[in-house]
């Protein structure tokens, strides 16, 4: 999509944060926006903030757990601007800690909310996407904890790999039908994540204070944070990737290494299975065909 002048964004967790930030870019890129959040009155705040400066954009309350709360708001998208575009999941929580103390209400938390609000995300707008013909773009909020994980982040990462395997499969199914799909990976961002407690939703124990958030890496949060990229880039980031149709948004080159580091160790894998004893005997098999176009098709990108 590499005009987006006059289209229209949808953005959950679009009333602060990284969300608010891509809503920001898509109006100074001539985009109607409408804001999702479960915050009302952040909804309200962002949608005034952005309307006086001109800006055509709406907002909608939706609790991205809910489906039919993310139906209501797409609804109301059609609605107030007729089409809709571009479709950014973004709204997203954070439960960290060691293993073992993980509530169980917290991992349904996570799951619903990171992993689900971006199902809900694709499946209910995907129809509208394509009702219109002019092409669209989906981008998912992934993480870099969708690359690595650090030990005590693993429901998040958990969330945020599996976010980034439906944004590759989900890309290579809807490339033939003139629709993007986009999987962003920022580090350490000034997002307000940690904060995520504050709206947690009664069917999961109501709002709390996420003390395991406060340590990170080893720092407190709020000292990372203050370190942390501002999120303006970020929306101009997006921006980029979904004019030039890309699947994997990069915001921290500097991660580079680690990544790269992760890559080599399962590929050093592959060569321990190569010279395994106990696969010696087995006969030399060529990868299935499907396998050698699903290569050919990430090497093309």
């Amino acid at each position: 999509m590499e005009q987006l002048n006059g289209k229209t964004a949808f953005v959950t967790g679009g009333a602060g944060g990284l969300g608010l930030a891509m809503a920001q870019a898509f109006v100074r890129h001539g985009m109607n926006v409408m804001i999702a959040d479960i915050d009302q009155d952040a909804v309200r705040r962002a949608v005034e903030d952005l309307a006086a400066g001109g800006a055509q954009v709406a907002g909608a309350t939706c609790d991205v757990a809910d489906r039919a709360s993310v139906e209501a708001a797409a609804r109301r998208t059609i609605e107030t601007f007729g089409k809709v575009h571009v479709v950014c999941s973004n709204a997203g929580v954070g439960v960290v800690g060691p293993i073992g103390t993980i509530a169980a209400r917290d991992w349904d938390w996570i799951v619903d909310v990171n992993l689900k609000g971006v199902i809900h995300g694709v499946e209910v707008f995907l129809p509208l996407l394509e009702s219109h013909g002019e092409g669209g773009h989906f981008v998912n909020t992934g993480s870099m904890s969708s690359l690595v994980v650090r030990p005590g982040r693993e429901p998040y990462a958990a969330t945020k790999f599996a976010i980034l395997a439906l944004s590759e499969g989900w890309a290579l199914q809807l490339a033939p039908r003139n629709i993007g799909v986009s999987v962003l990976c920022p580090g350490y961002v000034q997002s307000g994540i940690g904060e995520s407690g504050r709206a947690r939703q009664e069917r999961y124990g109501g709002p709390h204070a996420q003390p395991q958030i406060e340590q990170s890496a080893g720092r407190p949060h709020t000292d990372l944070m203050a370190e942390a990229m501002p999120a303006g880039p970020v929306g101009e980031r997006v921006v980029e990737a979904i004019k030039a149709n890309e699947l994997y948004v990069i915001t921290h080159p500097e991660m580079k290494p680690v990544v790269a580091a992760r890559f080599d160790r399962i590929l050093r894998a592959f060569d321990r299975a190569s010279n395994s004893a106990a696969l010696s005997h087995l006969p030399k098999v060529d990868m299935p065909a499907q396998d050698y176009e699903l290569a050919r098709q990430f090497d093309a990108d």
